[in-house]
């Protein structure tokens, strides 16, 4: 049971004066971080958000590789590998300089924030639940880092080489706009951020009892054909490439399945002498 203290009533003002505290701190840190990234930039940019745009990418390397290494396989060249972005607005590069300052502040200053609004919520729990808590916030932290990694070393370069390469019509070049590839950065990375938090949701659903390990195995023949094609829409062009985007996802689905407890006996059986009955 909580404490008497963490239990104690406090006025509508006294939460209001409470949350506004852990705002300020919020934005100062945000603030701080974006300060601090704003002037390290140019150089984040050039080893970092851009580096995938060279045939020297560590993922181009380690595929080369790995295809190099199996026999039969078709080898993997990133040789003469380069995209350059154009920029078509006049004041594109100061607004993408300043949003992936914020961006970045955001996705570094993450952990902290969450921690900053647990302290807000923390008087009001009980000891059983705040050691759930903080499960939750370690695993959910290292999936969504994890997913962001992925997102970067795998998920983005595949998908920029494909599209970055594809043609409708010689006739037609490509070229680049860094406001089209900081959108397709972003999107794609923060969404694999997103999809890596699939087992925490499947954990605390399960938790809950609105999900078990039965929906997983029923629907996994299902859920292999929706990720292949998903694959092959980012990576039609090369099979290798689209089983290296398709294996983490579907990793993250048996892990999934893996953490959520079976249906209970009694239901099973009544599910079963429901169906015989039928």
């Amino acid at each position: 049971m909580a404490s008497d203290d963490a239990l104690k009533e406090m006025s509508f003002w006294e939460h209001l004066e409470a949350l506004r505290s852990v705002l300020i701190k919020i934005v100062v840190l945000l603030v701080v971080l974006a300060v601090a990234l704003f002037a390290v930039m140019p150089s984040i940019f050039d080893n970092v958000i851009l580096a995938p745009c060279n045939g020297d990418f560590a993922l181009y390397r380690g595929l080369t590789f790995l295809t190099s290494s199996i026999p039969g396989c078709p080898v993997f060249s990133a040789d003469g590998f380069h995209v350059d972005l154009i920029n078509i607005q006049l004041s594109s590069q100061f607004f993408i300089h300043m949003s992936t300052s914020f961006w970045l502040a955001l996705v570094l200053g993450f952990p902290m924030v969450i921690y900053l609004l647990w302290t807000f919520v923390e008087p009001a729990l009980y000891p059983n639940e705040k050691r759930g808590a903080r499960w939750a916030f370690f695993l959910g932290n290292f999936m969504f880092f994890l997913g962001l990694v992925v997102g970067y070393y795998i998920v983005f370069p595949v998908t920029l080489r494909f599209f970055a390469g594809y043609q409708v019509s010689e006739l037609v070049p490509n070229q680049v706009s860094l406001d089209s590839y900081m959108d397709t950065f972003l999107t794609l990375i923060f969404m694999m951020g997103v999809v890596f938090e699939f087992p925490l949701v499947a954990l605390m659903l399960g938790k809950m009892g609105v999900l078990h390990r039965e929906f997983f195995g029923k629907y996994r023949r299902h859920a292999i054909v929706v990720l292949l094609i998903l694959a092959a829409i980012i990576t039609p062009s090369d099979p290798f490439s689209m089983m290296v985007v398709f294996v983490p996802v579907y990793l993250l689905y048996e892990v999934s399945a893996y953490l959520v407890k079976p249906a209970p006996k009694e239901a099973e059986e009544g599910e079963e002498t429901g169906e015989a009955i039928l």
